[in-house]
């Protein structure tokens, strides 16, 4: 559910940064207060491991679409809303730099939509509602499943909202969201699938983690050593090797607005969409997961609807891009973690 640039205007995109900015300064204030050393690996590898999921698009039966984890509910479950929402903006910076996926005037969008409506919204008031009474198996799945699918859902109707806002003719709000909301239950219930699995391991293994992250910190005394292992080998797997069974199929945003507009590529002209088009051309050099090619456009659509036929599609430049891109993401969050660790014992000091 990465937008484009191109669904939306300078003035939206402005005005969603803005938005985003403020609730990540919020984010990092709370954040503050909360913050134990033992929590910023965590928060890296979380982050390297649904940077590698986000990859990975499952076909939805009967449609011609894909999706793909969102990440932003499995964050939040994991590392508290705060850090979650932090990892979460920092994972879609390294993707649109980095990789050109999703736009950069658009990655306020993006953020909000991935991020605000999951961490601050469906975790406080679904997830640790449905998990009042204590936390075991059966309401781990349920509450990860109905807390996934309502996340996404309001997600989603956001996308429709900015292109509305956006003025998008092409995407007329009645048709635009009687497909985007559709599609987006079904990946919704991946999502709750995926996001159950992964907070169940973690829960058998060190339920503290699990009990703890409502209250945002890390139980002490504990080793983190297992579940850091096993996250950081399974962002590696996933990244580096499962992105090969991707689905070739569209993303539920991109065939919503295909089926829409009638093409999954909307024009937008204008200086600012032209010079954020020429940054992101020349950060990515990973674009679209995959090595720059300097052959011909005649040539690299050739190859590109060979590609298409064959699946797994085993490529060492979307290995790479798995791997490099996760590594990328676990550092910048540790960065991000240790600075606001840094600013806190700074404060301390001063008031000491």
């Amino acid at each position: 559910m990465h937008m484009a640039d191109a669904l939306i205007s300078p003035a939206v995109g402005g005005t969603m940064l803005a938005v985003t900015a403020g609730v990540a300064a919020y984010s990092i204030n709370k954040v503050k207060h909360e913050m134990d050393e033992k929590k910023i690996p965590l928060m890296g590898v979380m982050g390297a491991f649904v940077f590698a999921a986000q990859m990975i698009n499952v076909s939805i039966p009967g449609t011609g679409s894909s999706g793909h984890l969102g990440g932003g509910m499995l964050l939040a479950i994991l590392l508290g809303p705060y850090a979650g929402f932090l990892t979460m903006a920092s994972i879609l910076l390294i993707q649109a730099l980095f990789f050109g996926d999703g736009g950069l005037l658009a990655y306020g969008c993006n953020v909000f939509n991935l991020g605000f409506f999951t961490c601050f919204i469906s975790y406080p008031y679904i997830y640790k509602w449905l998990t009042r009474k204590g936390i075991n198996s059966k309401r781990i799945f349920w509450s990860s499943m109905i807390s996934a699918v309502i996340g996404l859902q309001m997600g989603s109707f956001s996308v429709v909202i900015e292109t509305l806002l956006s003025g998008k003719t092409q995407l007329p709000f009645g048709s635009f969201i009687l497909l985007m909301q559709p599609i987006h239950l079904a990946i919704g219930v991946i999502e709750g699938l995926v996001t159950a699995a992964v907070v169940t391991f973690i829960w058998k293994a060190r339920p503290e983690l699990v009990e703890r992250a409502a209250d945002g910190g890390v139980p002490r005394g504990i080793s983190m050593k297992k579940v850091l292992t096993v996250l950081s080998i399974a962002a590696i797997i996933v990244g580096g090797a499962l992105s090969w069974f991707a689905s070739a199929d569209p993303d539920g945003l991109e065939w919503s607005v295909e089926k829409t507009a009638g093409t999954a590529e909307l024009q937008a002209d204008g200086k600012i969409y032209d010079t954020l088009s020429e940054i992101q051309q020349k950060t990515a050099f990973l674009p679209d997961y995959d090595f720059k090619s300097g052959e011909s456009e005649n040539t690299q659509e050739i190859d590109n609807e060979e590609a298409e036929g064959v699946w797994p599609n085993v490529n060492l430049g979307t290995s790479i891009s798995g791997i490099v891109g996760g590594a990328l993401t676990l550092a910048f969050t540790v960065f991000i973690g240790f600075a606001i660790n840094m600013v806190k014992r700074g404060r301390k000091k001063a008031t000491a």
